[in-house]
């Protein structure tokens, strides 16, 4: 077998053993893109930006493998359409990158920065749905109690995961205003099944610039001295350069608060596919008899209802 074969098999060896859901990005562009068929003579990809699908040959990878044989490769000076050309051959051991530079080097290289885990590769409203069902099923086990009597392990859980939704929650939150103020009118209610919304404008004051409002001031002869205050800025530069003690200017308050430093994501993943296939197990006798018992329950209700 040529080297040129050894290293299509292991190109086709390295895509095909990537993790469901691992995420490849180009070197330039940064497009995100993910391999959704290993065929016998193509690659065929798809970029989660646009859907675009594409198929790589292997005989592109063979120019590109003797360019890089020869010399290195700038990133800045890829075109785009050579990128997942890139991307793909630094999943093999002896292509690396070196700083803004593609290399090919006969020893084990340190990993494709190209490639991102499953865990990382999910989007903001997948991360939301992810950690709100993590903190679902923690509150449900062990939260229920009141925080005080839980175990430090639970508690440091609940409150990572409670963050993590806060935040993904309020960000995914501002992408739905945008879009919902596109369709809202003035004075115009929208109703849901969970509750109604409505356009409210509120006034934000922003100073104009310094000149413009001492302007304005003397042309209503009113002393700059009354609004002129202290710069802190320049305040702290005078602690820093002279003997003024920081106790003579500032007065203090101690904030004590929890702050999340970490997140161990591949933890939470994993945490989350075990999840998954508990649900996958009610599919058999157990899922069937629960599913009998629920539509029972809605059909006794209906009953009571009518």
């Amino acid at each position: 077998m040529s080297a040129t074969d050894d290293r299509w098999e292991a190109i086709q060896d390295r895509c095909a053993s990537l993790e469901a859901g691992t995420e490849l990005i180009t070197p330039l562009a940064e497009r995100p893109f993910r391999i959704s068929e290993v065929a016998e003579d193509r690659l065929h990809i798809r970029f989660d930006d646009s859907h675009e699908t594409r198929t790589l040959w292997p005989g592109q990878f063979d120019m590109l493998a003797d360019r890089l044989a020869e010399t290195p490769i700038a990133v800045e000076g890829l075109q785009p359409g050579v990128e997942p050309y890139v991307t793909i051959l630094t999943l093999l051991a002896d292509y690396v990158v070196e700083g803004d530079t593609i290399v090919y080097t006969p020893e084990d290289g340190g990993g494709s920065p190209y490639l991102r885990s499953p865990a990382e590769a999910r989007t903001r409203p997948e991360r939301l749905h992810d950690d709100a069902v993590l903190l679902a099923d923690l509150i449900e086990r062990d939260a229920l109690a009141d925080p005080e009597t839980l175990e430090t392990e639970t508690l440091t859980d609940l409150y990572v995961l409670l963050s993590d939704v806060q935040h993904e929650a309020d960000q995914l939150r501002q992408t739905a205003r945008d879009a919902l103020l596109g369709r809202l009118g003035p004075d115009q209610e929208l109703h849901g099944r969970f509750g109604t919304i409505r356009r409210t404008v509120r006034d934000r004051r922003r100073l104009k610039d310094t000149e413009t409002v001492l302007e304005a001031l003397d042309a209503e002869d009113i002393p700059r001295e009354w609004v002129i205050g202290v710069d802190r800025d320049k305040l702290d530069i005078v602690l820093a350069v002279t003997d003024l003690e920081e106790s003579a200017v500032y007065d203090h308050d101690e904030l004590v608060y929890v702050q999340k430093t970490t997140v161990e994501e591949e933890e939470k993943y994993t945490r989350l596919q075990g999840l998954d296939r508990r649900v996958a197990e009610l599919e058999g006798a157990v899922g069937d008899r629960l599913r009998e018992d629920l539509r029972e329950i809605e059909r006794r209700l209906e009953e009571s209802l009518s």
